[in-house]
C-alpha cells in the first residue's frame, strides 16, 4: 500500500515530467523529492522514472505504478469526503424502496430537491409488490419504504406515519364479457373471468395478490402499469386505482362495474426502522409529510389523459 505522500509525489511527476517541477508543486526541495523517488524505486525493486532524457519519464512500469496511484488517489479523496460526510450526520447511501402501485415519476421532483443539497448521499430507489415492500424493511434492504400497504407488522424498531388512502375502481374493458353483465357482479360471476394481478414480491410462502378468488384463472403481471393496459385490452379484469384511469373511464375505454362485496380503499404507508436516523433519512421523512406531495404520489398520474 502507498502512502499518501508517495501517491502525490507519483502524480506529481507523471503530470509535471520534471523533479524540479514536481517538488515546486509539492512544496519541497528538489532534493528531497528526488531522494523519495529512487527509494520508492528501492521498494518497488524496479526501474520507475527514465532519466537519460531533459524531460524526466515514466519508465513502463513507472506508468503502470502512476495509473493506478492516479486511482488510489481518487480513491482515498472519495473516502475522505464519504468519512466527512458520515461524520456530518449523513448517511453514506440511503436505499428507498416504494410499493409498485406508486408511480417513480411523482417522485423525480423529490429527487432534484435532495441532490441540490449536494449531501454526497448516495441515493438507491427499487420497488416491492404488497408483502414484498414490508420484507424489504424488515430484511434489511430498505432504510426507508414508501406506499406499503396493509397494517404494518411486527418489526424490531418500526416507526411508521400514513401516507394517505388509495381508491379503487373495478372495471373491464367494454369488450369483455362482464361489461355486459348484470351489476351487481357477485362471486360466483366473477370466478369464470380471468383476473389481471400485480404479483406480490415477497418470498415467504404466503405471497399474496389483491381481488383473486379462489379457483379463479388469474394472469401475473410486473406492474400496475401493465395491470391497467392489460384490463384495457381485455385481457382480465379486476381492481384499479381509480385516479390513475379516470381518463379511461371518462372515455369509455374502462368501464367501471359494482361488484356485490366492494374493495375498501386501501391506506398507504410510510416506514423506517428507528435505530439509525441520518439527516438524508430525516429530509425524505419531512418530505413525505407534506400533504401536496402526499397527495401527488398516492393518486399518481393519469397516464392516458392525453388519449
Amino acid at each position: 500500500m502507498l502512502s499518501a505522500d508517495e501517491l502525490a509525489l507519483l502524480e506529481a511527476i507523471r503530470e509535471s515530467g520534471s523533479l524540479s517541477r514536481a517538488a515546486a508543486r509539492l512544496g519541497k526541495a528538489p532534493s528531497t523529492v528526488s531522494h523519495a523517488a529512487r527509494q520508492l524505486e528501492a521498494r518497488f525493486d524496479a526501474l520507475l522514472f527514465d532519466r537519460r532524457r531533459y524531460r524526466l519519464q515514466l519508465t513502463p512500469a513507472g506508468q503502470l505504478l502512476a495509473q493506478e496511484a492516479a486511482r488510489l488517489l481518487l480513491d482515498v479523496s472519495r473516502l475522505t469526503r464519504r468519512v466527512q460526510q458520515v461524520a456530518g450526520g449523513w448517511e453514506d447511501r440511503l436505499w428507498i424502496v416504494t410499493d409498485e402501485v406508486l408511480e417513480f415519476e411523482t417522485l423525480l421532483p423529490v429527487i432534484q430537491a435532495f441532490d441540490a443539497l449536494e449531501s454526497g448521499v448516495g441515493l438507491r430507489i427499487t420497488h416491492e409488490v404488497l408483502t414484498g415492500t414490508w420484507d424489504a424493511l424488515r430484511e434489511g434492504r430498505a432504510d426507508l419504504v414508501v406506499g406499503a400497504t396493509n397494517e404494518p407488522p411486527v418489526i424490531p424498531g418500526l416507526r411508521w406515519f400514513e401516507l394517505g388512502v388509495m381508491d379503487w375502481v373495478f372495471a373491464v374493458s367494454p369488450r369483455h364479457p362482464l361489461a355486459r353483465a348484470p351489476e351487481p357482479v357477485d362471486a360466483a360471476l366473477l370466478r369464470q373471468h380471468r383476473a389481471v394481478v400485480v404479483a406480490d414480491t415477497s418470498r415467504r410462502l404466503d405471497a399474496r395478490g389483491y381481488g383473486v378468488l379462489g379457483g379463479q384463472p388469474a394472469l401475473a403481471v410486473p406492474s400496475m402499469r401493465a395491470k391497467i393496459e392489460a384490463q384495457r385490452q381485455g385481457l382480465g379484469v379486476g381492481w384499479l386505482p381509480r385516479e390513475r384511469v379516470a381518463s379511461l373511464l371518462a372515455r369509455g375505454e374502462l368501464v367501471e362495474k359494482t361488484m356485490t362485496d366492494p374493495r375498501e380503499p386501501n391506506l398507504l404507508y410510510v416506514a423506517w426502522r428507528g435505530e439509525h436516523e441520518g439527516r438524508a433519512l430525516q429530509w425524505w421523512l419531512q418530505q413525505l409529510r407534506l400533504p401536496r406531495l402526499a397527495a401527488r404520489l398516492v393518486q399518481g398520474i393519469d397516464g392516458h389523459a392525453a388519449g
